[in-house]
């Protein structure tokens, strides 16, 4: 959870990112991408429980026409948030880290476009050491 809190706060704190966060939205918000991260990265399926999977995530982020500086942006939150949380500073999980968000905000924002369908049922991925373990298909 302190992760989340973290990156929600440095994605406020971004210029950019301000404003898609910064509106009234799910007020569990912050709880709720923390599920979502732990299922992904091999915890309890808590958010496909109370959320309704990885379709339901990418619905909520369809279709934004969010431009690319908005994933990097992101991205960028999120390792600086992992500093903030306290998260353990070893190469190798910092890596692991960094390479499930270049992946998972590079699938978000394949749901970017007006005309994007986000395929129904998927499960959320999950996420190991080696990269995308369960995956889309």
């Amino acid at each position: 959870m302190r992760v989340a809190a973290a990156h929600h706060q440095r994605c406020l704190d971004d210029p950019v990112l301000n404003h898609p966060f910064s509106h009234p939205g799910d007020p569990n918000h912050i709880e709720h991408l923390a599920r979502y991260w732990a299922e992904a990265l091999g915890g309890p399926a808590e958010y496909s429980g109370s959320c309704g999977g990885h379709s339901a995530m990418l619905e909520l982020h369809a279709r934004t026409q969010a431009k690319e500086d908005l994933g990097r942006r992101f991205i960028d939150c999120f390792v600086k948030a992992a500093d903030d949380a306290g998260l353990p500073d070893d190469p190798e999980f910092r890596s692991a880290l960094r390479a499930y968000m270049t992946w998972a905000v590079s699938e978000v924002m394949s749901y970017a476009p007006p005309d994007a369908v986000v395929p129904p049922n998927r499960p959320v991925p999950r996420w190991s050491w080696d990269g995308l373990e369960r995956g889309l298909g």
